[in-house]
């Protein structure tokens, strides 16, 4: 019997090759059609559902009535109503695998780019200039320099890993770490006020909860240093992103590396795409890369062959 997987993204032609290779043999993948009214069968013959940004609610499970288990390819579930797959006993599962790495990497992308005024020096290129000089003053190296880790889980102790090679130095606050844990490439802190005042760069890896939303606002970001950056590479959610505007307006901080935005996609008006002097903006590419899509996508089929086979499976959430 063919086993049914709805893939509840809409994505480019080469992406789905990728889910389609990493699929058992015999197993039918399907991508969710773009328009909503054409997505009855696929979502009627679907035994399991892979999800990204989709909401996972009530009304996808009812239209969605074989479906066994659903996996979600990232580890933001904050889209995803887990008692509700709770309640219909529709196990829920999480990818860890490929996203490491890409984001790990992806905040330094951001410091440097912020660092040495890459897309300033690049237009300025393209209009005749020359500013070998000009950016000195304003731009910096990242070794010597003090990262503040807010949350220190699998991805904060990567970007400690290579901040540790680039030559500075790490602290980490993350209150859901036990008392005893501790860390070689990092000193935890007791408090957020303490990190923050210490750190030139402030890097944020926390869950999106309602107990971090908004973690930084308006006096978290006074408590920063005047010369430092914030980077999330995490969810939108943690940051008062109007508080944000204002601070980078009015130069209180140096500048912010943001991938991840309150609202995704960004709204034609938001400020944030106005190309702010003192931010380097991006649309949510952190993990974005073929290596990390392609060993994402061979752990969920791996998690979804165990289910097949009756097997526990790996990585599940039921809060």
């Amino acid at each position: 019997m063919t086993i049914h997987v709805l893939y509840c993204n809409v994505v480019p032609p080469d992406l789905f090759e990728l889910v389609r290779q990493a699929a058992p043999p015999g197993w039918q993948v399907d991508m969710y059609p773009a328009q909503a009214d054409q997505r009855g069968s696929s979502q009627a013959r679907a035994d399991y559902l892979v999800v990204a940004a989709e909401p996972v609610d009530a009304a996808l499970l009812d239209a969605t009535p074989r479906v066994k288990m659903v996996q979600h390819q990232g580890v933001g579930y904050d889209k995803v109503d887990v008692a509700e797959l709770n309640r219909r006993a529709i196990p829920f599962a999480l990818t860890p695998e490929g996203t490491t790495e890409g984001v790990a990497e992806h905040v330094f992308a951001l410091l440097l780019c912020l660092n040495k005024h890459m897309a300033e020096a690049e237009a300025s290129l393209g209009q005749g200039q020359w500013l070998q000089w000009e950016l000195r003053t304003r731009s910096y190296e990242v070794a010597e320099k003090t990262f503040g880790l807010i949350g220190y889980g699998r991805i904060g102790q990567a970007v400690a890993k290579r901040a540790v090679a680039f030559d500075a130095h790490c602290l980490y606050y993350d209150p859901w770490l036990p008392a005893g844990f501790s860390h070689p490439d990092a000193d935890r802190v007791d408090t957020l006020e303490e990190l923050l005042r210490r750190s030139d760069v402030v890097s944020l890896h926390a869950p999106a909860t309602a107990e971090t939303k908004h973690l930084i606002g308006a006096s978290e970001i006074a408590a920063m240093k005047p010369d430092a950056v914030l980077i999330n590479t995490a969810r939108g959610s943690l940051i008062d992103e109007a508080a944000l505007l204002a601070a980078l307006t009015a130069g209180r901080i140096r500048g912010a590396g943001l991938d991840v935005f309150e609202q995704e996609p960004l709204p034609p008006d938001s400020p944030w795409r106005r190309g702010l002097e003192r931010a380097v903006v991006v649309p949510h590419i952190a993990a974005g890369t073929r290596d990390a899509y392609s060993k994402k996508m061979r752990a969920i089929f791996a998690n979804l062959e165990r289910h097949s086979r009756g097997q526990a499976v790996l990585n599940t959430v039921t809060a």
